[in-house]
């Protein structure tokens, strides 16, 4: 196969509670990434090309944006043949597991959100972990009742929750799906035994992290052969994970969460040398995803839908975009424009930190949240003319109590977005995970296990008062990821998400802000310089344009930092044609056709 190499370069006061979190979520990103990324054919090379110009990938027919080449081909080849999203959705996963182990794979969980055109509904897919039914709301505490610090709790099987993933593949084949089910591994399967160059992504993420992959002896012997890390353009088999998935493809996921497959989960989660994790059997059998209602929240004449509870995607991202609706926002170079969204964003937090958890544990009050009369009060807020110098959470309506504590759950970008548009005119919205880098860094059978547990908060209550996002068995961790799909009368317009932790919410109002307030098409949308704000400092995006940003917002009383903001956007516009936007911080590409 002739490869063509590209360079992409990497783009570039508080209460008690509130200051704990921005502390706990102040960790340092997934790292940017640069370099030469492989082009394995000349639809790729001419996408890497588009996004290195700035410019948005167009197609008639279908696209797919995703977050490595390889991975994107094989999406678009079950696109080009006729497939469904949903199918190459499959394939894209299966591939990502074996090109980008570190954020995504079957070994963690994810949220679809899917508009189907033959119908014109909205349906979204919760496949996110759950606890095992043996944890305890002590789970990363020690003896003292004190949290574990992060990487104490993170690496071993402490942290695993019962994988959804696969569950997810098989649901969204099953009810939209047009290729047969063993045909979308294929691709995935052959890269596995014949081997696949290591990115520079990844390689310089393995020798970032190689301590920690170096404890458990199966991850470092794939990670770390010989004792030293993976290095960019080595060739990488993965024969066990090809095995994984011939019998996932032969037999289906109850393959996976019955019989050897799951033995060995639970054998190495239980077995972790120093960390072992209460994960068994019975958590695997009994998994299951679950469909949630579509949230959606009205903004500029567009309905702006994804991922309810317990995703806090959509709602917080609604609220930050319902408290904007009635201001003007001048422009990206604006100081105010961005004083509006940071302190809309910093009041969503707070709403987010003391409310938002698994639903099917702790009431959520969703619709107060996004109650109109609620976002205009919480709105009135931003009527001044600098930097709110304290948010607290609100009181939204609701017919339940709501004595909560607020949240201190850190959480961390090592993620995956996948959007795809069918030739059938259906959308997909996937945001997918692991969790931290490497997850819990435990192996099994050619895939990573996730840290997902600790997406929960690791204190149970504060004060006596308990915290909503606290651990619960058979309970699913409070996330961010907002997969999103924005609707304009009745019809998917735009098709986006991101990985980046808490960061995600940020990420994807902003595209959303960039695509229908300033004008900008997908792939200037998804490439603008970042400027976040959640528990108050300002996050600008270094070495970009958003650091002019730094005076003018100091100006106006924001604590300010220059840091690497990691995204990994993309998304597709739908209109006349389809315009794929894919991130230039990471190594993904946009493909129609």
């Amino acid at each position: 196969m002739r490869r063509i190499m590209i360079v992409i370069g990497a783009c570039l006061a508080l209460s008690a509670p509130l200051a704990a979190q921005q502390t706990t979520d102040a960790v340092a990103p997934e790292a940017a990434t640069g370099g030469a990324i492989i082009a394995t054919s000349a639809a790729v090379a001419a996408s890497l090309a588009e996004k290195q110009a700035g410019r948005p990938v167009t197609a008639e027919t279908w696209m797919i944006a995703a977050a490595n080449p390889y991975a994107a081909e094989a999406g678009a080849a079950i696109l080009r043949d006729g497939g469904s999203a949903a199918d190459a959705m499959v394939a894209v996963q299966t591939v990502l597991g074996l090109v980008e182990p570190q954020s995504s794979g079957l070994g963690g969980g994810a949220f679809l959100v899917w508009y189907d055109a033959a119908t014109g509904a909205l349906s979204t897919l919760d496949g996110r972990e759950t606890a095992p039914l043996a944890a305890r709301p002590t789970l990363f505490q020690d003896a003292a009742g004190e949290p574990l610090t992060f990487y104490d709790a993170v690496v071993g099987g402490r942290s695993v929750g019962t994988p959804g993933t696969p569950a997810l593949l098989a649901e969204a084949h099953r009810r939209w799906g047009r290729t047969p089910w063993p045909a979308l591994f294929q691709d995935a399967i052959t890269l596995a035994e014949q081997g696949f160059p290591v990115s520079p992504r990844l390689a310089e993420l393995v020798a970032g992290d190689a301590e920690r992959l170096a404890r458990f002896p199966g991850t470092a012997a794939y990670f770390l052969p010989g004792g030293k890390p993976l290095a960019e353009g080595q060739l990488l088999k993965n024969p066990a994970y090809g095995d994984t998935l011939r019998q996932l493809a032969a037999t289906g996921v109850d393959a996976f969460y019955t019989g050897p497959i799951a033995a060995d989960i639970v054998q190495t989660v239980q077995g972790a040398s120093g960390n072992p994790g209460v994960l068994s059997q019975i958590d695997l059998a009994l998994y299951q995803v679950r469909e949630r209602p579509p949230v959606c929240v009205s903004y500029r004449a567009h309905e702006v839908c994804g991922m309810g509870p317990p995703s806090s995607g959509a709602l917080t991202l609604g609220q930050i975009l319902g408290m904007l609706e009635t201001h003007d926002l001048p422009g990206p170079q604006s100081p105010e424009a961005w004083r509006l969204i940071g302190d809309a964003s910093r009041l969503a937090f707070a709403d987010r930190g003391r409310y938002i958890a698994d639903s099917d544990f702790t009431p959520v009050p969703s619709k107060g949240l996004l109650d109109p009369a609620y976002l205009r009060a919480r709105s009135s807020l931003l009527s001044g003319d600098d930097a709110l110098p304290e948010v607290a959470p609100g009181q939204p309506a609701f017919d339940h109590a709501l004595n909560l504590a607020d949240d201190e759950a850190i959480e961390f970008p090592s993620t995956s977005h996948i959007s795809i548009v069918d030739r059938y005119g259906n959308a997909l919205s996937m945001t997918t995970t692991i969790e931290n880098a490497f997850g819990s860094r435990l192996m099994v059978r050619g895939f990573l296990l996730n840290n997902e547990l600790t997406d929960f908060s690791f204190r149970s209550h504060r004060d006596g008062v308990p915290i909503a996002n606290r651990v619960e068995p058979g309970k699913r961790p409070r996330s961010s990821m907002a997969p999103t799909i924005v609707m304009k009368d009745g019809r998917p317009v735009l098709v986006l998400g991101s990985p980046g932790g808490s960061r995600i919410i940020g990420y994807v109002a902003q595209v959303v802000i960039a695509w229908l307030d300033w004008g900008l098409d997908v792939q200037q949308a998804v490439a603008l310089p970042h400027a976040v704000n959640r528990f108050g400092t300002y996050d600008l995006e270094a070495g970009t344009q958003a650091e002019a940003l730094f005076a003018p917002l100091e100006a106006l009383g924001y604590e300010v930092k220059a840091r690497d903001l990691n995204s990994g956007l993309h998304a597709i516009a739908i209109g006349e044609t389809l315009q794929g936007g894919a991130d230039p911080r990471r190594e993904g590409i946009a493909l129609g056709g």
